[in-house]
């Protein structure tokens, strides 16, 4: 006897797909993203305004161009030094990369936390809800 199931690969993604929102099943609130996520974008971004290859980086870096493939995929958690090393490869310093990866996750933990669209409130309401927690004795 033979299962039909048992012939199909049974996939368990370790992240989201592409295009599809960062929400775990259930989670109304998406996760922050990760910072070599960030990294990498900062890094491919920058490499690309400049219209450089992977290759010419990699080189300048003096990293393997599958590396910092990896990398500007946020595959991989590069460390300080390769981070150095291909920000310089950009005209950055590591300062300037961190920077840009700390304003795109400002950016992104702000779109997160917009609150949804608030019904009409009196004029003596704050304009701001507060989210914390109050204790009272």
């Amino acid at each position: 006897m033979s299962n039909p199931l048992s012939e199909e690969a049974r996939v368990i993604p370790l992240r989201p797909a592409p295009g599809r929102p960062d929400v775990p099943d259930g989670d109304p609130v998406p996760r922050e993203p990760l910072w070599r996520d960030l990294v990498g974008e900062v890094l491919r971004r920058e490499r690309r305004a400049q219209e450089r290859t992977l290759k010419d980086v990699a080189d300048a870096a003096r990293i393997s161009l599958p590396y910092l493939s990896e990398v500007e995929r946020g595959r991989k958690e590069a460390s300080s030094e390769v981070l150095a090393a291909a920000a310089h490869a950009l005209g950055l310093g590591l300062g300037d990369l961190l920077s840009l990866a700390h304003g795109e996750l400002t950016r992104r933990t702000a779109e997160r936390r917009r609150p949804a669209a608030v019904p009409h409130r009196p004029a003596t309401a704050p304009d701001r809800t507060y989210q914390g927690l109050c204790l009272a004795a």
